[in-house]
């Protein structure tokens, strides 16, 4: 498994797990405000979906502490996130990356209009968590996550480390036993027999 993907430095491993702690830390008091309304709850893992990928050095952080589950569980069936349980939980939710640390909540980033020269503000939330609460336009900006400041961290993190590449892993490639290498279909010589 080492081999297939970049070995990435213990302080940096270190440093992720710091920020993913701020994050926790940041995005409790949106939880907070949100609480009303938010309908996550383990089991629900629409927000879950396969094909994620995140930066290597979140990948080094799930490597770190769940070796034992990529070297010998498989993952989930394509569809949902690869770290889902048959039951729909999270089997390495202390541990997960940044994306999934902010789910459900009501979301907002800014966008700069070109034609316009101004900044416009977007928000979003999951379906489940539209109603509890008043509509999203009206929050004050702090009952909102705000998209970019930690994502940049990372990405700067990550391209400070790769030479500008930004490399980032699929969530599935983590596992040894990932369902798309294990069921090629075995190929045979067409090759006459002598």
């Amino acid at each position: 498994m080492a081999d297939r993907h970049p070995a990435v430095p213990s302080e940096a491993i270190d440093w992720v797990e710091r920020l993913h702690a701020l994050v926790d830390e940041a995005a409790a008091p949106v939880e907070r405000l949100a609480a009303a309304r938010l309908r996550c709850r383990a089991g629900c893992a629409d927000c879950c979906v396969d094909d994620l990928t995140v930066f290597a050095i979140e990948a080094a952080v799930i490597r770190r502490h769940h070796a034992e589950l990529l070297e010998t569980a498989e993952p989930h069936p394509p569809g949902g996130c690869a770290f889902l349980d048959a039951g729909g939980l999270c089997r390495i939710y202390a541990h997960r990356p940044y994306v999934c640390r902010t789910q459900g909540l009501p979301l907002r980033w800014l966008e700069e209009d070109e034609l316009e020269e101004e900044i416009i503000e977007s928000r979003d939330i999951c379906p489940k968590n539209v109603d509890g609460g008043p509509p999203l336009e009206e929050l004050d900006a702090d009952a909102c996550w705000t998209l970019g400041p930690f994502e940049q961290r990372l990405a700067e993190r990550q391209h400070a480390l790769d030479g500008d590449k930004g490399e980032r892993v699929a969530l599935r490639s983590l596992f040894a036993r990932d369902d798309a290498r294990r069921h090629l279909p075995l190929l045979r010589s067409t090759a006459p027999s002598k």
